[in-house]
């Protein structure tokens, strides 16, 4: 039995369409044709998010996903290619931000869902196009956190004095604690994230006040070295973790079904947003790397604000104190993320690329706790599958390279997604138009395939980034042999079908 909401001629399109696909025999394997279930009543209503998000609070979204990259996590950059091969990688990174939130600007107001990347794409190369997308953001979101959560427990056992054995402990206090927040409703989930993005620029504003006059470029940042000591190749790998600095801000399009006025609201979070943060990014790298101790300690440290607090105040209680609200900016992209794959997963598994039972939201407060606990124990486990692994190299270290590689993968289909509908959806209605276009899609297509390969050339790391893979290609076959044959017609679903129908009769 179909609900009220879903009108009949999508019905009728999806079914007629799936039987004159299903005429031609020759069609591979991964060509079957897909079929929509009609949602039965209720499935729809179970299923709904509350209107909340103005512009304020896309902003804080955006910079709070973001802001802990300042805090932890850029500074292995240093290590690979050196300060003047970080701040290059950065410049580069700076301009696949800028094309990437240029063409995101465009598609989340004319397409306003909480699928986000899975949406577009949906809407542009079909259901595996759509799923393939929505996978590699659902890595990307997943692992974030866990990057995160890691670099939230080196702050807070530095300041409490912890053994390292402690540091799954601290990351699970973390993942209760905000899962719990964002369980609670939106309105207090977006408040939380407002004010404690505030805070963490806060504390960035006051180390940066507090640095500048010890700023030495010569003595710490160069170590009396070159820009460049190891070359091209370090500035290659210093790509990934110049992109941590900006990684999240792409997340916004998800809160579209929250937002009041999308059209309007969209494209001021996003470009408010990656403005606060590209002054922010580079403030911290010349600052936290030039003063003491130096590029080369920071560059290998879990807490690099924390040894600039000390410079600044000396190894007593206030550095102690102001590194505990510096938490604040790790604590923004934390929640922040977790509200991001919460959408996403929820907005996957109401159309049933995901099992349906995660997109169930709660009565009152509309939120998707079953989604937001399932990524968090999903995140936890492979943050404390690294660390008991006994790598050489730094766990944050290598679940970042892990959250790169998802996070680039969905931005070069991300941006064919954005030439597609611009080429084969032109009627569809854009409240805004990208200023940068085409060539802005194309650059950033460009540098984010250049920062894939770059993810495979670091050994360091390489393990890590073949896990992910693995996991992305299971997620493939989970796909072809179960999540297609139980899709369903959501908005995003309905949306799709609609433009390609209105498509064949121009």
């Amino acid at each position: 039995m179909a609900c009220d909401s879903t009108p009949k001629g999508i019905e009728l399109f999806a079914i007629s369409h799936a039987r004159m696909k299903r005429s031609r025999p020759s069609r591979a394997t991964l060509m079957k044709p897909f079929e929509f279930a009609t949602p039965v009543a209720g499935y729809l209503e179970q299923r709904v998010l509350r209107k909340h998000a103005r512009a304020l609070h896309l902003w804080a979204l955006g910079v709070g996903a973001v802001i802990s990259g300042d805090f932890f996590g850029w500074n292995f950059g240093l290590v690979e290619g050196g300060f003047g091969g970080m701040v290059a990688a950065l410049c580069v990174m700076t301009l696949l931000f800028a094309a990437l939130c240029s063409s995101i600007a465009e598609m989340s107001p004319a397409l306003p869902h909480a699928g986000g990347a899975y949406s577009f794409a949906r809407t542009a190369m079909g259901p595996w196009g759509g799923y393939i997308t929505g996978l590699a953001e659902n890595m990307e979101y997943i692992l974030t956190p866990a990057v995160i959560v890691v670099g939230l427990g080196g702050y807070l056992g530095s300041i409490f004095g912890t053994s390292s054995q402690w540091d799954p402990l601290w990351w699970l206090v973390c993942y209760v604690v905000f899962v719990g927040f964002n369980i609670a409703g939106v309105e207090l989930s977006l408040r939380v994230s407002l004010w404690i993005t505030l805070c963490a620029l806060l504390i960035l504003m006051v180390f940066f006040v507090g640095a500048t006059p010890r700023f030495d470029l010569r003595a710490w940042a160069l170590a009396g070295g070159s820009w460049f000591p190891h070359g091209g190749s370090g500035v290659l790998r210093a790509l990934p973790f110049a992109l941590w600095v900006y990684l999240g801000i792409e997340q916004l399009p998800l809160a579209a079904e929250e937002a009041h006025d999308p059209g309007r609201d969209m494209p001021k979070g996003l470009w408010l947003g990656l403005g606060t943060l590209v002054v922010f990014a580079f403030l911290t790298v010349f600052l936290n790397a030039g003063i003491e101790p130096g590029a080369a300690v920071v560059g290998r440290s879990d807490e690099p604000l924390l040894l600039g607090f000390r410079t600044i105040f000396g190894p007593f209680a206030l550095a102690r104190i102001l590194a505990l609200f510096a938490c604040t900016g790790l604590a923004a992209s934390f929640h922040a993320i977790i509200y991001a794959y919460g959408r996403q997963i929820y907005s996957l598994s109401r159309a049933g690329y995901f099992p349906t039972w995660l997109s169930v939201t709660s009565g009152t407060r509309q939120t998707p706790g079953r989604a937001l606990i399932a990524g968090s124990i999903l995140g936890y486990g492979v943050a404390v599958t690294i660390n008991l692994a006994g790598q050489k190299s730094p766990t944050g270290a290598v679940l970042l390279n892990m959250a790169v590689l998802g996070a680039v993968m969905s931005y070069v289909l991300q941006m064919l997604s954005f030439l597609r509908l611009r080429q084969a959806f032109p009627s569809i209605h854009r409240p805004y138009r990208s200023p940068m276009g085409i060539a802005g899609a194309v650059l950033a297509i460009l540098i984010a395939g250049v920062t894939l390969v770059a993810l495979f050339l670091n050994t360091d790391y390489r393990l890590g980034v073949i896990g992910a893979s693995v996991w992305f290609l299971l997620g493939i076959l989970y796909f072809q042999f179960h999540g297609r044959r139980n899709l369903v017609l959501a908005p995003e679903e309905k949306f799709a079908l609609e433009a390609q129908a209105q498509a064949r009769t121009l």
